[in-house]
């Protein structure tokens, strides 16, 4: 980055934020921060109007605004990819601001940007398959708007995907995309507890008038780093064909703990795992392609899955 783009995303940084230290705005261009000094310098004799607080930090006059910025060819690009990813995990309510935004940017670009972002759209393609909340009624834009207001949600919640609803108020403090579903983490006040629920689970919901105070020190990144120590994992041995590799790496839900090339051309991988019935299933879809190695509990498990399917099917080789 030249200095000339990065005095103009300084610029934007200030006007992003209430207030920032020297030390996060090196951070955030990677460089030192006695550069970060000399640009505050170099912006305050242009003009700029900095605010300088002895122990807190930086920030913009109020009331500044810096015109209208033009996009970078490269810029544009990005933020339309950034746009064609987050299509594919939002819902209808975030997909129409999400239109509507990178619409209002297409219409400042020049008219060669927004050819070259026309040729982009023809040429690209993000594609994958979720399991969607698209038939529950469910909407991110107000849930999200929810946990920044700290408003209370009344949920009638299947805990367990079994079609036994339980009635609860959760208080709700943020919400996540993992697992190809949309989760709320907040607290249960059913369970008196902080809870991870699952958006697809949902059977009905209501943003209250309610707001709830606490919680300040709760980190969603911790809450979830704690919930997966606290899993017991155990390790199981796969070899995977060359063939199968790439399609079992892409889906495999944990990285390999150890891998290791066997002369064949095939993949020993030892994986960690929360699910023996879940993991059988899945090898399972990978027919010959996959073997387990080890433990044999996990072998056992295969071959009854295996011997079920084939035994749902013998009726139609009777006789053959």
């Amino acid at each position: 980055m030249n200095r000339i783009d990065r005095l103009t995303g300084m610029i934007l940084l200030l006007q992003g934020q209430r207030v920032i230290t020297a030390e996060q705005i090196a951070d955030h261009f990677e460089i030192s921060v006695r550069t970060v000094y000399r640009d505050l310098s170099a912006l305050g004799e242009a003009g700029v109007p900095i605010i300088a607080e002895a122990g807190i930090g930086y920030s913009l006059m109020r009331g500044y605004h810096m015109p209208p910025v033009m996009f970078t060819e490269d810029e544009a690009a990005a933020l339309f990819m950034s746009g064609e990813v987050t299509e594919q995990v939002a819902d209808d309510s975030l997909k129409h601001s999400l239109r509507a935004a990178l619409l209002k940017i297409k219409s400042v670009l020049p008219q060669e940007k927004r050819d070259y972002l026309g040729r982009l759209k023809n040429a690209i393609g993000v594609w994958f398959r979720r399991s969607g909340n698209e038939d529950r009624g469910l909407s991110l834009m107000p849930i999200q708007d929810a946990v920044v207001r700290r408003r209370c949600m009344a949920l009638r919640y299947d805990a367990a995907g079994r079609g036994k609803i339980s009635v609860r108020v959760v208080e709700p403090l943020g919400l996540v995309f993992y697992s190809r579903q949309w989760h709320l983490i907040g607290w249960c006040r059913l369970r008196k507890d902080f809870r991870d629920f699952r958006l697809d689970r949902f059977a009905g919901w209501e943003v209250l008038a309610e707001c709830y105070d606490g919680h300040a020190s709760f980190s969603v990144k911790a809450f979830l780093q704690e919930k997966i120590d606290s899993d017991e994992l155990s390790p199981a041995t796969i070899r995977v064909s060359r063939e199968a590799l790439d399609r079992f790496r892409s889906e495999m839900p944990c990285t390999a703990c150890e891998e290791k090339r066997r002369e064949d051309g095939s993949m020993e991988l030892e994986i960690l795992t929360c699910s023996f019935p879940w993991l059988t299933s899945w090898l399972l879809s990978f027919g010959t392609e996959v073997e387990v190695l080890d433990p044999q509990e996990l072998r056992d498990a295969l071959r009854e899955a295996a011997m079920a399917v084939a035994a749902r099917y013998a009726e139609d080789f009777a006789g053959v």
